[in-house]
């Protein structure tokens, strides 16, 4: 299974994430997701300005396992949540503090982080979603509950690593997990607080209160323990807070990002046709060399005129093989090969691949989800749109995925950033005066927005199941303006 998420990561920058699901029966899963970008003529983007190195500068993609699912509700309490696994790890890390045990109990912490997260994000999505207010102060009170008895299901555990045997260095590993605790707590707090506050129903007055309580309390718990904390009017507008935060967060997430190795895919294959390629026009060269001399000696004028024709020919016949192999290896082989890793167990692969297309190479179907305009179609007979094809292949082991941690992860997430400043350098003034009529005598000079349109066509393959999804950027050269999703069913 495929999920996608498309949205706006900055000004510049789109962000699509790829959810990779792998099943459970199944030992290989597959998947394939080809992306068409139609970009309009005007913005001067072919293969001599904008090549694949460019394209693969501007993009960027992060790797990493699909954070495993629990309820609040269940992060605590059986022998399997993940505070019980936690907490067996703090008692083998106090017991006999060697290296790799130090190693599993700082794995077991940012786990737990990544979870309780994951956790949290969905919960507070879930209230914000939910449309009975019943429903929303009894899973708001829920929330309250959980997020309690998990905050001080952590903290007690404090006790068994404060012993001798464990030092500064393996302590601080707690301490990171405690702070960032408090902080996404208070995060997805106010979030819930924003969202019960746009209602504005007197109903959710004691809920919202008892979420400021939660609020309060983790703030002050936090300068207990000289954790940094946000100041409202901070001379240096908090930056140490925000440095630290990001600091943090990346500490807690590092651990379900996988190690990659990248290489050119199908060197081996490349490198064998482009010998093909000097040999077919070395024959070439070598008969017609043979045939004259046969014919006409050693010696002779006509021979060595041969010879330097057939040379002539040789380079042109070793170009054009080497162009109609390039192309063929094109279909079958990609850019770029990545291999993916966790804990020294390959769970899979990579597989990129950029390229310039003719409309004529595109399917029907995905011309019919891009749905010119008329007066488009009409203009794109002189000024073209350019077409690139970008192509994702992914293949996952289910064995090895299930080797890389204690905890079941689904899959992988694959988050893939791409910069758009490129697209706008030539772009005109965002501003275009426009003349409006005031009355029949006077008229005034307003300022219009000028903007450009980024098609994406993405088709996503697992298996026997093929679907589409259409996004198209509104741009100018201020940045993204935001992102419309077209319902392709």
């Amino acid at each position: 299974m495929i999920v996608e998420n498309v949205k706006i990561h900055n000004r510049y920058s789109l962000e699509i994430k790829l959810g990779f699901t792998a099943r459970k029966k199944i030992k290989v899963s597959e998947f394939a997701v080809n992306t068409w970008i139609f970009v309009p003529n005007s913005l001067d983007v072919n293969p001599s300005t904008y090549e694949k190195i460019d394209f693969y500068r501007d993009l960027k993609s992060n790797i990493r396992l699909i954070t495993p699912v629990f309820l609040m509700r269940d992060i605590t309490g059986k022998e399997t949540s993940p505070l019980s696994m936690l907490e067996t790890a703090f008692l083998k890390v106090s017991s006999s503090p060697t290296r790799s045990r130090i190693t599993h109990y700082e794995h077991h912490i940012k786990m737990f982080l990544s979870i309780v997260k994951s956790s949290l994000r969905d919960e507070t999505a879930h209230i914000s979603k939910n449309m009975d207010f019943s429903d929303k102060i009894f899973l708001v009170n829920e929330y309250i509950e959980n997020v309690n008895r998990i905050l001080n299901g952590y903290r007690e555990l404090f006790r068994i690593i404060n012993v001798p045997t464990v030092n500064t260095t393996t302590m601080n590993y707690y301490r990171f997990g405690d702070e960032f605790l408090s902080n996404i707590t208070e995060q997805h707090t106010f979030k819930i607080i924003g969202s019960l506050q746009t209602e504005q129903n007197e109903a959710f007055d004691p809920s919202i209160a008892n979420l400021f309580s939660l609020i309060t309390n983790e703030i002050q718990y936090r300068k207990e323990k000289g954790f940094l904390t946000i100041v409202k009017d901070a001379p240096d507008n908090n930056r140490e807070v925000v440095h630290r935060l990001n600091l943090l967060k990346k500490y807690a997430e590092n651990v379900l990002f996988l190690s990659t190795r990248k290489k050119r895919d199908g060197l081996i294959q490349e490198q064998f046709f482009l010998s093909l390629a000097a040999g077919i026009s070395m024959i070439f060269a070598t008969t017609i060399a043979f045939s004259f001399q046969l014919k006409y000696g050693n010696f002779t004028m006509p021979f060595f005129v041969a010879l330097v024709v057939s040379y002539m020919l040789k380079d042109r016949i070793k170009e054009l093989s080497r162009f109609y192999f390039a192309a063929k290896l094109g279909r079958r082989y990609f850019d770029h090969k990545t291999k993916m890793s966790l804990n020294n167990n390959e769970i899979g692969w990579s597989k990129e691949a950029m390229d310039y297309i003719s409309e004529s190479k595109v399917p029907p179907e995905v011309l019919r989800f891009r749905d010119r305009s008329a007066i488009l179609e009409a203009d794109n007979r002189n000024d073209d749109e350019k077409i690139i094809l970008y192509r994702k292949l992914i293949q996952l082991n289910r064995l090895n995925l299930d080797k890389v941690s204690e905890y079941f992860s689904t899959g992988i997430n694959d988050i893939i950033r791409f910069n758009v400043s490129n697209f706008m350098n030539k772009m005109d003034n965002p501003e275009v005066p426009l003349f409006h009529l005031d009355n029949r005598n006077s008229y005034s000079v307003i300022n219009g927005e000028k903007i450009y349109f980024l098609n994406l066509i993405m088709q996503f393959k697992n298996e026997d199941l093929v679907f589409y999804r259409r996004y198209r950027l509104v741009v100018n050269r201020e940045g993204i303006k935001y992102i419309e999703t077209f319902n392709l069913d």
